[in-house]
């Protein structure tokens, strides 16, 4: 009923549209009232489509209470129980059917979903194939060049064996004078050393780096212990060192600081120590005086008074910076000639002796060579 009155408010809007309002007589009422016409024909060209629209709507309204009236009329019958079972029965056969197009297509999806996966496992193992082809490659690759290194270190190895087994078939001889001993330098080498070489301190500091080297051992030799820096730093590390010096002074200084040092030319004193009797030498700046002939007797008189397992190590100007020609090299009288560390190396390894490490020092100007009897 509310949609009803709505409807007949909403016509009789709609059928006052174009209308004038009537007004009492008289002739200014009718003017008024024939300007007012002569404006809603002038403005019925204006309103014509909302008046159609407005009628559409009356339309639909009046369809729609129309299908309400049906459908009453329709539920308050006696068939509707009927009709509400045929719907039902048509409800469900449209409910099977729709299901059945259901399953039919997830039936489908799950087809091309085992077609996909089926593809992409045998994408999967022809590129697990690949793959796995390509590391044994490397893996084979890699081999051969372990193989090819090891070969080459064994071979080292063996070269060094023999060579040590040749060292050994005949003792060492002392080195044998080239030409007239030339004349101790008579000059203050004290002196000389703190000017020229460092204080104490700074030498004892730079000696530590090669205690690392010789943790555990014993019966340490600093061949040219000269002022005692690196005894000291032996001894403060709890290592038993000893030392040996031509130099009366240096090995006075040494004994008056409690350190072990002797003075003797280091061929006699190597020469009279028991074979393989060592754990370990320490040569700082001492190969650059000797001569060509007697390098090599002492590298070899080393490789007999080590023990089998004790480290050398030797530090020695570098001629590989041309700086210490121009500079610290030649202020000392007795150098003789700097010793590359490849022939230094060579010899040791001539001598049976492994390991070898060559450390460029800082500065540039010196370095160490390190190495381990076999």
């Amino acid at each position: 009923m509310p949609l009803i009155h709505a409807r007949d408010m909403a016509e009789a809007k709609v059928a006052a549209i174009g209308s004038v309002n009537p007004r009492r007589g008289g002739p200014v009422n009718w003017l008024i009232q024939w300007a007012k016409r002569i404006v809603a024909r002038a403005l019925d060209w204006h309103v014509r489509e909302q008046v159609e629209f407005n009628r559409a709507v009356l339309a639909c309204v009046q369809a729609t209470l129309e299908a309400l009236k049906e459908t009453h009329r329709a539920m308050a019958s006696e068939d509707f129980r009927a009709r509400w079972e045929e719907w039902r029965k048509g409800f469900e056969s449209r409910h099977s059917a729709e299901e059945i197009h259901v399953l039919r297509t997830i039936s489908e999806l799950q087809a091309a979903f085992e077609q996909r996966v089926q593809q992409q496992h045998g994408e999967f193992t022809a590129a697990l194939d690949r793959n796995t082809t390509e590391v044994q490659q490397r893996l084979w690759k890699d081999l051969e060049q372990v193989r090819a290194e090891y070969e080459t270190l064994i071979h080292r190895e063996l070269t060094v064996i023999r060579q040590r087994l040749l060292a050994q078939s005949a003792p060492p001889a002392a080195p044998s004078p080239v030409g007239a001993e030339p004349a101790p330098v008579s000059i203050d080498w004290l002196r000389f050393a703190e000017q020229f070489r460092g204080s104490e301190e700074r030498v004892r500091e730079h000696q530590r780096r090669y205690l690392a080297r010789f943790a555990g051992a014993a019966d340490l030799l600093d061949l040219g212990c000269g002022r005692g820096e690196f005894l000291e730093a032996a001894r403060d590390a709890g290592l038993t060192a000893r030392g040996v010096d031509q130099n009366a002074e240096c090995v006075a200084l040494c004994r008056a600081k409690g350190l072990d040092a002797e003075q003797a030319d280091l061929f006699s004193y190597l020469n009279s120590l028991p074979d393989d009797s060592l754990g370990g030498a320490f040569c700082s700046h001492v190969v650059e005086h000797l001569s060509p002939e007697q390098l090599p007797s002492l590298v070899n008189l080393l490789a007999w008074k080590l023990r089998p397992g004790a480290a050398v190590a030797i530090e020695t100007p570098n001629p590989e910076c041309l700086e210490i020609f121009a500079t610290h090299f030649y202020i000392d009288p007795t150098h003789t000639r700097p010793v590359p560390p490849v022939l230094l190396r060579f010899y040791l390894e001539e001598t049976g002796f492994g390991n070898i490490e060559i450390e460029r020092l800082a500065p540039v100007s010196d370095y160490a060579i390190l190495a381990c009897k076999l």
